[in-house]
């Protein structure tokens, strides 16, 4: 589903983390040197939801044009994108949970039996909000009638 083109995520000019200034490091995908803090931007999770067997049920045309909007996405987005994957469907997922003895439950598939499931995520880094609306209201998902985007800012400690 979500088009598996990551850009490499730069440091901001004006930040030296041991190299020239705007150096970029790559270690295993995305990086940002873990110290260095824009605290002028916040980060949000873009939640992509939807009917999982209308997407299993996609068109090659329909398939081509989600994977294009994801890849308009990723390119509009720049530098402002850190990650993001498309996930297995569902019944994939291995949900746990502690009884009331404190004793591990492992349960295959979702937590909530629901007509819609996430597909996929990105994270990213704006300004504000609006910034990161105006970004995501071009995916597929928003208009495809079986499927939705949630923007939620991350909590950051």
């Amino acid at each position: 589903m979500l088009a598996r083109l990551l850009p490499l995520v730069s440091i901001r000019r004006g930040v030296s983390i041991g190299g020239p200034v705007g150096s970029s490091y790559r270690m295993n995908g995305p990086t940002r040197a873990p110290h260095i803090r824009d605290y002028t931007m916040a980060k949000y999770l873009i939640l992509i939801y939807g009917d999982e067997r209308q997407w299993a049920a996609m068109s090659t045309q329909e398939r081509q044009r989600l994977d294009a909007a994801h890849r308009a996405f990723s390119e509009a987005a720049g530098g402002k994108l850190l990650g993001g994957h498309e996930l297995q469907p569902a019944p994939a997922a291995t949900t746990l949970r502690t009884d009331s003895a404190g004793r591990l439950s492992i349960t295959d598939g979702p937590f909530l039996e629901t007509k819609e499931a996430v597909g996929g995520y990105y994270l990213v880094e704006a300004a504000d909000l609006d910034e990161v609306t105006k970004l995501a209201a071009g995916l597929y998902e928003v208009s495809a009638g079986h499927s939705g985007v949630e923007i939620r800012p991350i909590v950051e400690h």
